[in-house]
């Protein structure tokens, strides 16, 4: 890829970088083999890595001691547990301390004798089947976790359940129905242009499904089409209690790398990058299986099914971090670099990876993708909601009597989803609240549901459409330890870029803990971080924080403030 030159700002980690080949990727996956095995801490391995990819030892210092699989210790066996809100729902939280009692290893530990480590993590992708681990790459699941991982029970984890409310499914054709992907690419290369790709995109209103909602197709045109632009496909889905990304990715990730091929036709794009988060071992071996296969098939490389176009696609691995899926940051952690969020501007679709014009799309976008193109930019539009046309993927957790993905149009009521696809709490339990969108999403109260699962009617209510993962808690999880949750989840995962959220979410999770009644001084911190806050994240913790005192009324009062 051409350098494309950035007039009005220097980074000497770029510049040096371009000197050196750009061996941001390759540094990662080296710092990623040399952390394997050891619990010796980043500073006695890391310069050594970067001194074989020829980068100073504080290029490979400063990742190794931000993303969470590279700071924390690794032993021969490393288990990672998830503490995440779902798994949290499943089991107030004991799954960890029981985890701990069977390996024998505190959490961010490792063994004395570097048997075995343990680090939680925060959402693996099961909140279906919660509370879970890996083990390795294993997978282990449910209520016996503790004795899986002791080896006094065989590993469990069940696939994902998937099913359609639509009729006419756009995202799980394939998983359901075993429809084909591939077909909508060979002649869209060959017998359409870029204009028409980005012309149905843009009258079906597609917008992005990761979170931000921003229109797919205005995202593509702010390109220009200029022969350096890159896709990147975020396969970061952070938001604990979503897994629908997971699914596309382990399950249809033809139609994923279908979508994105058709991204770049109409960007006018060569090369793009797929993301996939660590945590999602089985999905990232899809992924690269996919894109190899791909290849074998001519849907990428040279001359594409005899056409002028190129592309070529490579798939690069997270290294442990929520904030490493906001695009900016995302772009970050590709170019080898802390995954902090960026100021903006520049946008990305002006200067992103290693400052070519990018665009970042979810995985969920892309897969909608080609059925728009098959089926037309019209069609699409008449489904789902005024103003947000389509369909959603939305995941429900443990405790739903049916839990699963489930394709539903938007606009569908929150309250159907629950108590109709979701049959309600499991074992006849009472929901609580129900967490929407992400621990950053927001919180409904039990009998405020009559909501429609769109942007707007969310927003209305507090809360965010985020990924539409739907975490319930019952009763039986006391309102002060969700609110502790989730500062400690905001305290763990905030990039530190800025001082309103790196210092607020600590003081936040302190008060949280505290026991006592917020004042003046808790006020004060919630405007700051909502004003102050570089990026979406510290933005929307007082959202968060606000929407889940507000459902639970008398309970949390005075922390709506």
């Amino acid at each position: 890829m051409v350098p494309v030159p950035s007039a009005d700002r220097f980074d000497a980690f770029r510049a040096l970088a371009d000197r050196r080949g750009r061996p941001g990727g390759r540094l990662m996956e080296h710092l990623a083999r040399a952390r394997a095995g050891t619990a010796d801490s980043p500073e006695t391995w890391a310069p050594a890595v970067a001194a074989g990819v020829g980068l100073p030892a504080a290029a490979a210092l400063g990742p190794a001691e931000y993303y969470a699989d590279l700071t924390t210790p690794h032993g021969h066996r490393h288990v990672r547990v998830c503490a995440a809100t779902a798994c949290f729902a499943a089991s107030g939280g004991l799954h960890l301390v029981e985890a701990e009692r069977a390996l024998g290893v505190d959490a961010g530990s490792s063994a004395p004798d570097g048997s075995v480590s343990l680090q939680a993590v925060r959402c693996l992708g099961y909140c279906y089947a919660g509370p879970a681990a890996l083990d390795g790459e294993t997978p282990c699941t449910g209520a016996t976790l503790a004795d899986q991982l002791a080896g006094r029970e065989e590993p469990t984890a069940p696939d994902i359940p998937a099913f359609d409310s639509t009729g006419d499914p756009v995202l799980l054709g394939d998983v359901l129905a075993g429809e084909c992907a591939w077909q909508v690419w060979p002649r869209a290369v060959t017998a359409r242009t870029p204009d028409e790709v980005q012309a149905e995109v843009a009258a079906s209103g597609l917008r992005g499904r990761g979170g931000a909602g921003f229109q797919v197709a205005a995202k593509w045109a702010a390109t220009g089409r200029s022969p350096h632009t890159v896709v990147v496909v975020n396969g970061d889905e952070g938001d604990p209690g979503s897994f629908a990304d997971r699914l596309l990715m382990e399950r249809d990730p033809a139609r994923v790398l279908e979508g994105l091929a058709l991204a770049c036709f109409a960007c006018g794009a060569r090369r793009a990058v797929v993301l996939v988060r660590s945590e999602y071992p089985r999905a990232l071996a899809r992924m690269r299986e996919a894109v190899d296969r791909a290849y074998e098939d001519g849907h990428f490389g040279g001359a594409v099914h005899d056409s002028g176009v190129t592309l070529d696609v490579e798939v690069a691995r997270g290294a442990g971090s929520y904030v490493a899926g906001e695009e900016t940051a995302l772009i970050a952690s590709l170019e080898g670099s802390r995954g902090c969020a960026r100021p903006r501007p520049p946008y990305p679709a002006d200067r992103g990876l290693w400052d070519a014009p990018t665009v970042v799309n979810n995985v969920e976008t892309l897969a909608a993708v080609p059925w728009i193109v098959a089926h037309g930019g019209a069609v699409y539009a008449r489904r789902g909601a005024p103003g947000e046309p389509g369909t959603k993927l939305v995941c429900l957790s443990e405790r739903f009597a049916r839990p699963g993905c489930y394709e539903v149009e938007l606009g569908t009521s929150v309250e159907r989803i629950v108590t109709e696809l979701g049959g309600g709490l499991r074992g006849g339990a009472e929901l609580a609240v129900l967490q929407v969108g992400g621990p950053l999403g927001g919180f409904l109260a039990a009998d405020r549901l009559d909501v429609p699962l769109t942007q707007a009617g969310l927003a209305h209510n507090g809360a965010a459409l985020g990924h539409a993962g739907l975490v319930a808690f019952d009763r039986s999880v006391e309102p002060r330890e969700i609110l502790r949750h989730v500062w400690e989840f905001a305290a763990a995962e905030s990039c530190g870029a800025c001082s309103p959220c790196r210092v607020g979410s600590r003081r936040g999770l302190e008060l949280a803990g505290a026991g006592r009644q917020p004042g003046e001084e808790y006020e004060r911190l919630l405007r700051v971080l909502s004003e102050a806050s570089l990026c979406a994240f510290g933005r929307r913790i007082p959202e968060a924080v606000r929407s889940l005192a507000r459902a639970y009324g008398d309970r949390l009062a005075g922390w709506d403030r």
